[in-house]
C-alpha cells in the first residue's frame, strides 16, 4: 500500500517521518499526473503546491482552522489530503469538483474560483473568530501571486493591517505566474525577491553546509531557518513591500521543502497576529512536459498522454477563441485605433496574436477586471477603441465600471466575452450565464451573439465601429460550428434562417442556439406546424423586425443559453407589450440557479433545451393545452374585438 492510500484525513500526516513525507509528495505528483491526464483539469498549479499543502495540513488543524484557497484550482492536493482520492470523475457529473465545494467536505470553505477574494474571506472569518471568543482558531489564506494583482486583495490587506490581534496567516504561493507569467509592479518586486543572487547563494550554501552533517545537521538547519529568513529579509529589503502594512513577513521560503515550510508556518502560527509567509514555488513541479510548456505550464489540460503530455483529443475545427485571435489582428491591421486589454489571460482569450503583432497596443492589467473596464473608458476618451477580452463569468465583477465609467460617458469600448453560456466542467462560478441579464440593463449598450464564425467576423467589425456606446460580443467555449446560411437578411440586420407558409411559431434564437432552433423547426414541420427561425445577430436592443414578425405569428419562443430571469426573452416580451403586440412569448433558457459541473449537453438537457422537449411543448401550446397558449388561427378566431384580445393576452 502506498503512503497516499493511508491518508484519510490531515491528522494521518502527523505520524509520517521526513523521508515518508517526501515519498508522499512524490506519490501525490504521480497520482495527479496519472489521474488528471484521464479527465483533464488544472494540473500545473497543483503540481506546484504539493509540499506547501502538506506543510499546511501538518501545522494547522483543518477544519477547525479555516483554510481558504485563492484561487480554488490549486486545491487538488488539499482534496487528496482530506480523504478525497477518487479522481476518476474529476469535473464530471457525480464526481469531484475542480474547485473546493462545501457539499464534498467540511474542509472546503470558499467555493468561488474568482481570484483575489480570499483575503476578504479571511478577514471576515478571523474577525468572527475573534468576536465570538474562538481565539484558538486560525485562518489560513493560500494566495497565488497572480491574485495579488487584484485590487480586492489590497483592500483586504488594508483592513487586516488595521487590526493586528487576529490569528491570520497569508501564504503567498509565488511561482511567477497566474495563468501566464504574472505582470505588473507587484510581479516585478516578487521576481527580484525570487531571483536575488544574495538570497539564493546564501540559502543554498547554508543548506549544503548543514546537509554535510547528516540528519542532526538537517534538523539544526530547520531550527535556524526562521532566523535566516528574517536576516535575509532585512539585508535584502524584502520586507519593504509590506512594511507600511504593519504585517509580519516571513520569507522567502522554499515552497518545495516541507520542513522549511513547516518551520515558517509554525512561526507564523505562534506569532498571534497576521503574518505573510512568502513561499517560492514552481508551477508544474516534477513533471517535465509541464515545465517545457512555455505558454502556461499545463495550467489547465484536457485528456493527455501522461508520459508525453501530448493531447489525446485533437480537432481541426477552429475554436471561437481562435477565430477571435485571427480576426482582431486583421481588424487592427486596418484600424490603428484598436487596442487590446486582458485581465491576466492573454492567450486564453485570444489576444496573444494581437500582442505579438502589435506589442505596444495590448495591455495586460492583471487580475483586475474592474480596472480593465475603467482604463478602457480612459483609452476611449483619448481617441482609441479598446477591445476588452475576458471570460463571460468575469464581466460580473466589472458591472459598475461598465455602467458608470463606460456607458454613462458614452465611451466606445468593445467587450469580447469568451466562454459565454454553459462552460461545463468548471462548475457554478465559471458558467457564463449571467452576462445577458446583467448587461442589458445598461443604457445604450449593444449586445451581439454570433451563431457561427462568419457572423462572428461580421459582428466584431460592426462592434468596433461603434464609438459612442459600449458594445458586447459573446461566444461559447469550444469549437465553432459550421456556418449556418441565412435565407435572407432583413433591413435591420436580422437573419431569417427558416420560413414556412404557415406562420405558427416564431423561434428567436440567440447565437449558437440557432442550430437548436432549426432542429425544433424540423420536428414541428413533421407535425404540420409551420415555424420561422430567426437570428437577431444583435440581440439588444431588440431589432424592430423581430416585433413585426412576432405580430404575424401565433406564438414567439426565445431560446438562449443565459438565465431566463431578465434574459433576452424577457426583453422581447416587454418590447412586444410596449408596441401593443399581444402574441404570447415563451422564454426558454437556463434557471436562475448555481449549476454544478457537468457536460454542456447534460446541463442543457436538464434545462429542457433539447429539440425533443421544446418541440413537444410547442405542439401542446399550438393545440391550446399548454401555457402560454398560441393565438388561434384567424379562421378559428371568435369575433370579440381588439380590446378583448388584448385582455386575453
Amino acid at each position: 500500500m502506498s503512503i497516499l492510500e493511508t491518508i484519510h484525513g490531515p491528522r494521518d500526516l502527523d505520524r509520517l517521518t521526513e523521508r515518508e513525507l517526501d515519498q508522499l509528495a512524490a506519490e501525490v505528483r504521480a497520482f495527479l499526473v496519472a489521474n488528471v491526464a484521464k479527465t483533464g483539469g488544472h494540473l500545473g498549479p497543483n503540481l506546484g503546491v504539493v509540499e506547501t499543502t502538506i506543510a499546511i495540513h501538518r501545522v494547522f488543524d483543518s477544519p477547525r482552522d479555516a483554510i481558504v484557497f485563492d484561487t480554488g484550482h490549486q486545491s487538488y492536493v488539499h482534496k487528496l489530503l482530506t480523504g478525497r482520492q477518487d479522481f476518476s470523475r474529476l469535473r464530471q457529473r457525480g464526481g469531484l469538483a475542480g474547485y473546493p465545494q462545501r457539499s464534498e467536505s467540511e474542509h472546503d470553505i470558499v467555493e468561488s474560483s474568482h481570484a483575489s477574494s480570499s483575503l476578504s474571506w479571511a478577514d471576515g472569518i478571523s474577525r468572527a473568530f475573534e468576536m465570538t471568543g474562538q481565539n484558538d482558531r486560525h485562518v489560513v489564506a493560500v494566495v497565488g501571486d497572480g491574485a495579488l494583482t487584484g485590487g480586492m486583495t489590497w483592500e483586504a490587506l488594508n483592513n487586516i493591517s488595521d487590526d493586528n490581534n487576529r490569528r491570520l496567516i497569508i501564504i503567498v504561493n509565488d511561482n511567477g505566474r497566474s495563468y501566464a507569467p504574472t505582470i505588473g509592479g507587484m510581479a516585478r518586486f516578487l521576481n527580484t525577491v525570487r531571483t536575488r543572487r544574495g538570497y539564493r547563494n546564501l540559502y543554498l550554501s547554508s543548506r549544503k553546509a548543514f546537509d554535510k552533517l547528516g540528519s542532526p545537521g538537517q534538523s539544526l538547519y530547520r531550527g535556524v531557518r526562521g532566523g535566516l529568513h528574517g536576516f535575509l529579509s532585512r539585508i535584502s529589503n524584502n520586507e519593504s513591500l509590506y512594511s507600511n502594512l504593519d504585517i509580519k513577513y516571513i520569507g522567502p521560503v522554499h515552497g518545495h521543502d516541507i520542513g522549511a515550510m513547516e518551520e515558517a508556518l509554525r512561526q507564523a502560527k505562534n506569532y498571534g497576529a497576521p503574518v505573510i509567509v512568502h513561499a517560492i514555488t514552481q508551477k508544474g513541479r516534477g513533471y517535465e512536459p509541464a515545465l517545457r510548456d512555455a505558454a502556461d505550464q499545463f495550467h489547465a489540460v484536457g485528456q493527455i498522454d501522461p508520459e508525453t503530455g501530448e493531447a489525446l483529443e485533437s480537432s481541426t475545427a477552429p475554436s471561437w477563441t481562435g477565430v477571435f485571435a485571427d480576426e482582431i489582428v486583421a481588424l487592427a491591421e486596418k484600424n490603428p485605433k484598436l487596442v487590446g486589454i486582458t485581465a491576466a489571460m492573454l492567450r486564453p482569450t485570444g489576444l496573444h496574436k494581437f500582442a505579438e503583432r502589435f506589442p505596444d497596443r495590448v495591455h495586460d492589467v492583471g487580475i483586475a477586471e474592474q480596472h480593465a473596464a475603467t482604463s478602457a473608458a480612459g483609452l476611449a476618451f483619448g481617441g482609441l477603441h479598446p477591445v476588452v477580452a475576458i471570460y463571460a463569468t468575469f464581466i460580473n465583477r466589472a458591472f459598475d465600471q461598465v455602467l458608470m465609467d463606460v456607458a454613462l460617458h458614452k465611451a466606445g469600448v468593445t467587450f469580447v466575452l469568451d466562454r459565454a453560456g454553459v462552460t461545463g466542467p468548471d462548475g457554478p462560478s465559471h458558467h457564463g450565464i449571467w452576462d445577458l441579464a446583467i448587461l442589458q440593463v445598461v443604457p445604450n449598450i449593444r449586445l451581439a451573439a454570433p451563431r457561427d464564425g462568419s457572423r462572428f467576423r461580421e459582428e466584431l467589425a460592426e462592434a468596433v465601429a461603434v464609438d459612442d456606446a459600449p458594445t458586447v460580443l459573446r461566444f461559447p467555449k469550444g469549437n465553432v460550428q459550421p456556418d449556418i446560411p441565412a435565407i435572407r437578411r432583413l433591413e435591420d440586420g436580422v437573419d431569417v434562417l427558416r420560413e414556412s407558409d404557415s406562420k405558427d411559431v416564431l423561434l428567436v434564437t440567440v447565437g449558437p442556439m440557432a442550430d437548436l432552433g432549426l432542429k425544433v423547426a424540423d420536428r414541428l414541420a413533421a407535425q404540420g406546424i409551420g415555424a420561422t427561425v430567426v437570428d437577431p445577430r444583435w440581440v439588444v436592443p431588440v431589432p424592430r423586425s423581430i416585433l413585426s414578425l412576432a405580430a404575424d405569428h401565433r406564438i414567439v419562443v426565445t431560446i438562449e443559453d443565459g438565465i431566463r430571469v431578465g434574459g433576452i426573452g424577457t426583453r422581447v416580451r416587454q418590447d412586444l407589450r410596449e408596441a401593443g403586440i399581444d402574441t404570447a412569448v415563451d422564454e426558454l433558457g437556463l434557471p436562475d440557479a448555481f449549476i454544478d459541473h457537468a457536460t454542456r449537453s447534460q446541463i442543457l438537457d436538464d434545462a429542457g433545451l433539447t429539440p425533443q422537449k421544446i418541440a413537444r411543448d410547442l405542439v401542446a401550446q399550438v393545440l391550446g393545452s399548454r401555457i402560454p397558449i398560441a393565438r388561434p388561427l384567424p379562421a378559428d378566431e371568435p369575433a370579440e374585438g381588439v380590446e378583448a384580445k388584448k385582455r386575453r393576452a
